[in-house]
């Protein structure tokens, strides 16, 4: 079976930096799996890997879309089977790094996924229905529906709630049902990045610092000056949302930055819904440690073979 390696976790625990540094030794190539980063011009607040980063090991599946173009998991699983499917056929070993749990486990566990296009009139019924009555009002009309789905879904991911709602109105069954696994023909190891919470937070809070330093505003006044509505999915990721009630002169930056803060943290809480600690199959390196070291030490315990053939 064919090598592959995912580092997961929370964010701003050291992914990239980790995954940087064991493609270039051991001749690698890194597979996105972070929602936001599909999106053109959305590179701060996403926390895209540099040019100088990009240019040291090839990457595969940022910028695919524009921030008003439709994306789903269906096709990212498609994507990005075939990126590790390109990688290994030049004997290369593939990175799968991100913490978006539903993108990564739709992969590393073979999901069957449904593929339903979004239907923006449904969409938009039920957006208008979540504002009236409520979020909690549509789950309760998924719990009916498809009670074990509404079981994994967080009642305040209305997003969520909504495209299961869909695929069982378009297909008259349950999202549940195609949550069937076919494990993939890899040999996967999964590496986790951890720290301790009042590091992470701090590790959080300095990012977000940093990107407001290096031009967060003006990336997101510069997509709204390119036609790009507030009110899209896509500028609804973490920073994007905050800057834009700042822009509409909502908030203050000061409450923009902080609002960012805390929200971010709530999202590392939420990772770890999907990459739990207590997982068998995650490797778990803490980056107070010496995390390079030992994620290189596993990745040669563990493919060693397959790295060392002619």
């Amino acid at each position: 079976m064919k090598p592959l390696i995912a580092i997961v976790g929370p964010t701003a625990a050291g992914k990239s930096d980790l995954a940087l540094y064991l493609a270039q030794l051991l001749g690698g190539e890194i597979i996105n799996a972070d929602s936001r980063q599909i999106y053109r011009h959305m590179d701060i607040g996403t926390a895209k890997p540099s040019v100088e980063e990009r240019a040291m090991v090839p990457h595969h599946l940022f910028d695919l879309l524009e921030p008003n173009e439709p994306f789903s998991l269906a096709l990212y699983q498609k994507l990005a089977r075939t990126a590790i499917d390109d990688v290994l056929s030049q004997e290369k070993l593939p990175f799968l790094v991100g913490g978006s749990g539903l993108y990564v486990w739709s992969v590393l566990e073979g999901w069957t996924v449904p593929e339903v296009p979004p239907d923006p009139a449904f969409r938009t019924q039920m957006e208008d229905l979540a504002r009236e009555q409520g979020g909690h009002s549509l789950y309760q009309r998924l719990k009916e529906i498809d009670p074990a789905s509404a079981g994994k879904i967080d009642a305040r991911n209305v997003r969520r709630v909504i495209r299961a709602l869909e695929v069982h109105r378009a297909t008259g069954r349950t999202f549940s049902e195609f949550q069937q696994k076919q494990a993939p023909d890899y040999d996967i190891l999964i590496i986790g990045m951890t720290a301790s919470r009042d590091l992470l937070y701090s590790r959080i809070d300095q990012r977000v610092e940093e990107q407001i330093k290096r031009g967060l505003v003006q990336e997101v006044r510069n997509l709204v000056n390119s036609g790009y509505s507030l009110d899209l999915p896509a500028m609804s990721s973490l920073g994007y949302k905050q800057v834009g009630q700042y822009l509409r002169g909502q908030i203050d930056l000061p409450s923009a930055v902080q609002r960012i803060k805390h929200e971010s943290h709530r999202l590392a809480r939420q990772q770890y819904a999907w990459f739990r600690l207590n997982d068998p199959r995650i490797n778990w390196l803490r980056v107070e440690e010496d995390f390079k070291a030992r994620g290189l030490e596993l990745a040669k315990e563990r493919i060693g073979d397959w790295l060392q053939s002619p």
